[in-house]
């Protein structure tokens, strides 16, 4: 057997099956070293010249992440998903017109917002699942760059990552995908037609609520991606080795997180749709969802391990449910092994697209009943 025949869940699950050479321990040592030996001709033919772009420890993280997305270009890590998300903008030309979903990340809409536009940046938000908006939206031969974020956060509307790769490729842009709350387990954007997929990894990729990370990966290694490289190197982003090293560990049962969390999510979706206390559930699993065909189609093995719940009594009732849980924890971020909870518009501010009735839902490995019967007992208490 060789490697190529192996699965992703085999590979990941032995991080590439890397021994170390000296011991030949199962798990790699941790490499902290900031410099490297160079060779007598002055040369390094190691390929290590520096510890801030040169690591070997973020090369082995990195070699699981390229295979999980099947990045023919290779997988770049950064210290946050923020810093990963960014340097993507950060490599596009002043004047440049971007697309990015209405729906996203937060803390990035507020970057766009603020910050992008001081690099001279002109930034549109549209409702990129309605791919009409998408279109009309299209300047061709200005705009360069697509931005999606599907399952969407904290809504989880569902964008068509292929159709949008269509219109973005005839328009001469290019198609990044922010897949955080899909996880490769669930979808491969590069496979349906992106250029680059951007994961926080902080969040289900590691798993477990002790490392800040991002990772961009890419299709394609062109002249793009080689200035998201600088940036990187030169501005220092970079993740250190520790942090590599327990992202490394995370993914080596992400198959099985992402299975029993997609699969929790799904019954919590299914049983809340039904409780009198819950005016609407948005999960991408449910039939009911606007974009389920859609997902059922770009998703594989599950929709997801988030979900958001809005409370039929309004935002006072919500507040008092997200104060009731006792096996939920009322805290920010996602994808980790403990369930969370979060009254997002009262995180988000003014000029939220949230709900003000809406909790977000990060569902853990924890049993399915108990989580239900915690949500149970905290929406009566809220009433």
């Amino acid at each position: 057997m060789t490697k190529a025949s192996l699965t992703p869940r085999s590979l990941a699950a032995q991080a590439m099956g890397k021994v170390d050479p000296t011991t030949r321990g199962v798990v790699p040592p941790i490499h902290i070293a900031t410099t490297y030996l160079r060779d007598e001709d002055n040369g390094y033919s190691t390929g290590f010249v520096y510890g801030r772009p040169d690591n070997e420890t973020v090369r082995e993280a990195e070699s699981v992440l390229a295979m999980l997305e099947d990045a023919r270009a290779g997988a770049l890590l950064f210290g946050s998903g923020m810093a990963a998300a960014t340097a993507v903008f950060q490599a596009l030309d002043p004047g440049d017109h971007v697309i990015a979903s209405r729906v996203m990340y937060w803390a990035l809409r507020n970057w766009l917002l603020t910050e992008a536009t001081r690099w001279g940046l002109n930034i549109e938000f549209v409702e990129t699942d309605d791919l009409s908006s998408l279109k009309a939206a299209i300047r061709p031969g200005e705009t360069k760059l697509v931005w999606i974020e599907t399952p969407s956060n904290p809504l989880w509307t569902i964008t068509d990552i292929e159709a949008a790769a269509g219109i973005a490729h005839a328009a001469g842009a290019r198609l990044a995908v922010d897949s955080t709350c899909a996880s490769p387990v669930h979808t491969q954007p590069l496979a349906l037609g992106a250029d680059i997929v951007m994961h926080a990894a902080t969040k289900v990729l590691n798993g477990h609520s002790d490392v800040v990370a991002g990772v961009l990966c890419a299709r394609e290694d062109d002249e793009f991606w080689q200035r998201i490289k600088t940036i990187r190197k030169m501005q220092g982003g970079i993740l250190g080795p520790f942090e590599a090293f327990l992202l490394i560990r995370g993914l080596r049962t992400l198959h099985l997180r992402q299975e029993r969390q997609a699969a929790s999510a799904m019954a919590l979706a299914e049983r809340l749709s039904a409780h009198p206390m819950v005016a609407r559930v948005l999960y991408p699993g449910l039939p009911q969802h606007p974009g389920h065909d859609i997902a059922a189609r770009q998703m594989k093995d599950g929709f997801g391990y988030m979900l958001s719940i809005q409370v039929t009594g309004g935002e006072a009732a919500a507040v008092r449910t997200a104060a009731n849980v006792a096996l939920y924890k009322r805290a920010t971020s996602l994808g980790g092994v403990e369930s969370l909870i979060e009254h997002r518009a009262s995180i988000e501010g003014a000029g939220s697209p949230c709900p003000p009735d809406l909790l977000r839902l990060s569902t853990g490995i924890e049993d399915v009943d108990d989580l239900y019967d915690d949500l149970d007992e905290a929406l009566k208490a809220g009433a």
